[in-house]
Order: C-alpha cells, then structure tokens, then sequence
C-alpha cells in the first residue's frame, strides 16, 4: 500500500491593511486640509469658539464677536406676535371700527425739531398714538409662509412637468437617437448646475419681485434634479418586460407606460417628496432676493434690525420644516 507523501502546511498570512501608499495619501490628504484650512481660518474658528465657551465659565473675558453673537441671540427673544401702527399713517382710519382684539395704545415721546426762532434743534413732548393687534404680525407671517409653501408647491409641479419629458428624452432605453440624448443630458445638466439664487436673481429682473421669480428658479433646478434621476431611473429598470412588450410590436410610450413606469414609480415619487422637501426649505433662501414668500419678509425685518420680528420669521420656518419632515415621512411609509 502506498501512502501519499505529506504535503508542507500552508502558510496563511494576514493582509497588511494600511501599505505605504495609504500612509502616503494620508499624509497628502492632511497636508491638502491643513493648507485649505488656513485660507479659510479653521484656526481663528478654533479660537473663538474656545474663547467662548471658556468665557461663559468666566476664566477669560469674552471676545468681541462672541459679545456680538450674544447680543444677536438676545434680540431674537422675545419674539414679537403683535403689529403696531401709528395711526396717522393707516390710510381711512377710523377708531370706531377697529379690527378685532385690536386697541389704541398711546405713548409719550419726544422729538427734536427746529426753533424758528432760536435756529436751534429743541426737544419738544409729542403724544402718537398706535393700533396694536396682540397676533396681527404672527398672521402676517402665517400668510407669508403660506405663500412660501404655494411657492415650493408650483416650483415641484414645474419641476416634474419640465423633467419627466426631459427624462425620458435623454434615457438610453426611451430615445434610441443618441443626439436627441445628448441634447436632453445637456440641458438637465445645465438646469441643474445653475442654483436657485442665481437664477432668482435673474428672474426678478425679467418679472419683478414677487413669487412668479421664486417658483420659476426652483421649477427649474428641480427640472435638471427630476431629470437626472428619472432618466437614471428608467434605465435602471429590468429589461425583461421591456423586451416583451417590444416583441410584440408595442411603441416606446407604451413600453414606458407598461413596463418601466410601473417599475420606477416609487423611486419617483421618492426623487418628488425630496424636491418639494428642499423646495420648501430654498424658497426662503431665493426670497432674500425678492422671489416672494417668507425670506423677502426676513430680509426686510433684519436689514431694520427688527431681530424681535427675526425670531418670529425663523420659529416659522422651524416649525413648517418640522411639520413637513413629518408629513414627507408619512407619505413615503404610504407610497414607498
């Protein structure tokens, strides 16, 4: 009987996980952030931050931008509900119809004017008289927001209605003409590289202030978003069904209808809810441009330094943030 020979034992060895090369692009990356952190005071960052905090325990005095930033926050609060008017400048006043829980508030001042006689300024008591309504602001702000989710609302509808064809036009398995995909690719790519700030600033010129300017800058981006991911979508989807349908002779639109849509249909509407999510959230930033909604108002109460009137406008936009979060969170358990 003849035994096989012995074979020498494998010699197993652990991968070395970091080489040279790893501690190479590790050093260039930290090198690469240390530099770029220098340019954008990462440093001074660090710094007053640090004089901050140990300034709030008192073993150091506070900076002059932490004082700032202290002062700021202490304007924001109280925030202000109501709304006072002099009434010398409501257009018809009438003091006997005012609105409801509204009164007349008068206050005791003083204002320097010139003595004609003297030529000298004189502070001389003045009595105004004021119409307060105790929520008359938080209605106005409830109104422009309001108008903030109106905006985001139609920017959404422009989007889909604006990308979906453009989707379809640039999608290899849609639009077997590779110029025609090329052109589509190109605008999407372009409507998406240009922000919602920029072309806002653009469309105010061309429609004025106002909400028209808002909707049109985020129909637009979302159009280049809606576009890129529908088009990536549809091509993504199973190619079975697809080749079925045109078998037996069925068009493109059908073939979309009936075999990709039905397959893509929930990562649509999830690309959707995101852009009506981040429309909500843009439309107040394109407002500080004057594109309507709550941002224009926030950019009128802060260059007043009406940081009282700041603080009711961004507890506003808190609370429809959170507000939606959880109404996109329920359609996505329904639909997804």
């Amino acid at each position: 009987m003849r035994v096989a020979a012995s074979l020498p034992p494998e010699r197993w060895h652990f991968p070395q996980p970091y080489g040279v090369r790893s501690l190479l692009v590790l050093i260039a990356a930290m090198a690469l952030l240390f530099y770029t952190g220098q340019r954008v005071e990462v440093g001074r960052m660090a710094s007053l931050v640090g004089s901050g905090l140990l300034a709030k325990t008192g073993l150091v005095e506070a900076p002059e931008t932490g004082k700032g930033l202290d002062t700021v926050l202490g304007r924001l609060v109280p925030i202000q509900l109501a709304d006072r008017q002099e009434v010398s400048r409501i257009e018809n006043f009438d003091p006997d119809r005012l609105p409801a829980f509204a009164y007349l508030e008068e206050v005791r001042s003083s204002e320097r004017t010139l003595n004609p006689a003297t030529l000298k300024l004189e502070a001389r008591p003045v009595m105004k008289t004021y119409l307060v309504q105790p929520l008359g602001y938080a209605a106005h702000i409830a109104i422009k927001t309001l108008e903030t989710l109106e905006i985001a609302l139609w920017g959404t509808i422009i989007a889909v209605a604006a990308g979906l064809p453009l989707a379809m036009l640039g999608a290899r398995n849609m639009m077997p003409l590779m110029p025609v995909r090329t052109l589509a690719r190109g605008l999407v790519g372009f409507l998406r590289a240009v922000p919602e700030l920029i072309s806002a600033l653009f469309l105010v010129l061309a429609f004025g202030f106002g909400p028209i300017a808002g909707f049109l800058a985020l129909g637009l981006h979302g159009a280049g978003v809606l576009g890129r991911f529908f088009a990536d979508e549809m091509e993504n989807a199973d190619v079975r069904p697809q080749e079925a349908l045109a078998a037996i002779g069925a068009g493109r639109l059908a073939i979309w209808r009936m075999a990709i849509l039905p397959q893509v249909m929930p990562h649509h509407i999830a690309s959707t809810l995101y852009i009506l999510d981040r429309n909500v959230r843009m439309a107040t930033v394109i407002g500080l441009v004057g594109a309507g909604g709550i941002g224009q108002e926030l950019k009128g109460r802060y260059d007043m330094y009406d940081y009282g009137h700041v603080g009711t406008i961004l507890l506003a936009i808190f609370l429809v943030v959170l507000l939606l979060d959880q109404i996109s969170v329920r359609l996505r358990r329904r639909f997804l």
